[in-house]
């Protein structure tokens, strides 16, 4: 069955109404198991009063801890359900996240902001970042790293061969697509930063914190202290007093030497305090990345250096377990007890100790992989929605051909598709047109599904094939009153980090939009025409839009390298329509006088 947009946004409908069943029925089960413990503790009461009354019996006793052992019983079913609750509420979540990117184009997840750069070469022209940005298109991802790899994606191109490989990756993940929400709703508890937190925990301050630990003579101690601590226990039993103070004299030792490292105990204990769920979690996600038999390099590539015999998803509900343990000192009373019987703090550090010997660095490189899975399934994510997407041919030598190209922000139902090819050899094609007419959102087109492109994503397009360039733009120029730069002060450096990108990367492919604004309209010609001649000698391809008229006319010295394209207007009963479609040859007709006419200035 082939998947249409239309069918999946029913798929998650369903998904989400299923899912809401699921939860309804999980806070039935809360609700009940709440119900039954109040009942147990009235039972409790009751069986009280009747000893108060009657007597103590024996059978008084068994039924008095009955209802104990049936209430531990239930406040554990509760935590189990109140997790799965909690999951559950997550995973409906990523399916009404879909739905609403689907519908409205809006993501719950991060929209790369804090990536936005007015200095990178092409990021803010092309807007990669920011509110409504391609990043907050794309975004699937919930750890910092995730949240940092994928920035690097969309600012940087890779090589063919890691294009290639990333594209059969993203392809393989969307076979998958079903397991990548249920690996999506595990991370959506968790804070972006909680990850590196506890990876620069592990890499950093864990050894140091652990130092105390690695005395032989106290890890002996640890080890035997529970029998010792059982034996005199029973011989209090049988022989009496000089049995118990022996027994005392080891207690005190023993609540001496966790007094005597308190200080270490609650730096190892407070580094971790708290996390043992979120690293369940992050065990829960990894487990799904080892079931898979993995098929594309590039994934097989994330688990090069897992030579451990245990796989990491235990390794971290191992660390799960020790820190649970660990745990057991936020009650006083069951704290002290277990510390004056077997030391429990220092063997909970012990036992992280020897975790960490065996399995922290397989654990960094099975979070690290969290990560990097995450990145790619934004990715798998667009290539399952956007059904009519296609992966462009990267190619080995210069060429950029594209069949019915869209701009992949602009809603479908008004989006306008436009087909472009360069000449076997770089040429400038410079586009003129009317305000309104199309001519900047073409050239965000044409950059921004390059950047898809290089991302190993596919295009909003039909067909795509390229080669690798280095993307410059020119296009939203704005002074700074902080920097104390005019205008054209800005656009000079624009024009200054194109031509010296220009000279270092031969591969450079050059988009710029109404260059040199903030000066008079002849200065304005020359110097249009001047960094053509430049782009043209250096062999440089670009995309150059303008009002200038003139500029069209150096196809006429340049016939091989200028090229001239352009959208047009229809006016009818004096209003105008645009069909938003690239066509050859320079316009012959704008629309400034109508437009001016419209506000009550006439041209003679």
């Amino acid at each position: 069955m082939v998947n249409t947009k239309h069918s999946i946004l029913t798929r998650y409908q369903n998904n989400v109404e299923s899912q809401q069943t699921v939860i309804d029925q999980l806070k039935r089960k809360l609700n009940g198991i709440s119900f039954s413990r109040l009942g147990l503790f009235i039972a409790e009461i009751a069986i009280v009063a009747l000893i108060i009354n009657f007597g103590f019996e024996w059978f008084f006793a068994v039924l008095a801890f009955l209802p104990l052992v049936l209430f531990l019983f239930l406040v554990k079913r509760q935590v189990k359900v109140q997790k799965e609750l909690i999951y559950a509420e997550k995973l409906l979540w990523v399916y009404k996240n879909e739905i609403a990117q689907l519908k409205e184009s809006k993501n719950g997840y991060s929209d790369g902001t804090v990536y936005a750069d007015e200095y990178h070469p092409y990021s803010s022209d092309l807007d990669i970042f920011g509110p409504g940005s391609l990043y907050s298109f794309v975004n699937r991802c919930n750890t910092q790293e995730g949240l940092d790899i994928l920035a690097r994606s969309l600012s940087e191109p890779g090589n063919q061969q890691e294009i290639e490989q990333r594209q059969e990756a993203i392809a393989e993940l969307k076979e998958h697509i079903d397991q990548t929400f249920h690996f999506r709703a595990e991370l959506q508890n968790h804070k972006p930063g909680q990850l590196k937190v506890i990876i620069r925990k592990l890499q950093e301050q864990l050894p140091e914190q652990l130092a105390f630990t690695r005395k032989a003579s106290l890890r002996l101690y640890i080890k035997v202290v529970p029998f010792i601590m059982i034996v005199l226990f029973g011989m209090g039993i049988f022989f009496g007093t000089w049995a118990w103070q022996l027994f005392g004299v080891f207690a005190v030792i023993n609540m001496a030497l966790t007094f005597f490292n308190f200080k270490s105990i609650n730096q190892v204990y407070y580094g971790f305090s708290g996390e043992s769920a979120m690293l369940s979690a992050f065990a829960g996600s990894i487990k799904w990345t080892e079931d898979v038999t993995w098929k594309s390099k590039y994934i097989k590539n994330f688990f090069t250096h897992n030579t451990h015999p245990v796989p990491i998803s235990k390794q971290i509900r191992k660390l799960s377990t020790i820190i649970q343990a660990f745990d057991a000192r936020l009650n006083v009373i069951v704290g002290a007890f277990l510390n004056i019987f077997m030391v429990w703090d220092i063997r909970c550090s012990i036992s992280l100790c020897k975790w960490y010997d065996e399995s922290a660095q397989e654990t960094i490189e099975g979070m690290t992989r969290i990560s990097r899975f995450e990145e790619l399934i934004s990715f798998a994510t667009l290539a399952y929605n956007q059904t009519d997407w296609n992966y462009p041919v990267i190619m080995p030598s210069f060429e950029l051909r594209a069949t019915e190209l869209g701009h992949p922000l602009i809603p479908e139902r008004v989006r306008v598709l436009n087909s472009f090819e360069v000449k076997d050899m770089p040429t400038v094609d410079i586009v003129t047109g009317s305000n309104m007419a199309g001519k900047s959102t073409f050239l965000r087109t044409v950059g921004i599904n390059m950047t898809l492109a290089f991302a190993g994503a596919p295009i909003c397009g039909q067909q795509m094939s390229l080669s690798i360039f280095k993307v410059l733009s020119y296009m939203r120029i704005k002074d700074s009153l902080n920097d104390q730069t005019s205008t054209f002060k800005a656009e000079l450096n624009r024009l200054k980090m194109i031509l010296d990108a220009i000279q270092a990367n031969q591969n450079s492919f050059v988009l710029i939009d109404e260059m040199l604004r903030g000066t008079n309209s002849k200065d304005k010609y020359l110097g249009s025409k001047v960094f053509i001649e430049k782009l043209i000698e250096q062999n440089t391809p670009a995309l150059f839009a303008t009002h200038d008229l003139q500029l069209s006319e150096m196809e006429h010295d340049y016939p091989e390298k200028v090229r001239n394209y352009h959208f047009d207007i229809q006016i009818t009963e004096g209003e105008m329509e645009f069909d938003y479609k690239l066509k050859h040859g320079p316009c012959k007709t704008f629309n400034a006088a109508l437009l001016l006419k419209q506000i009550g200035l006439t041209l003679n």
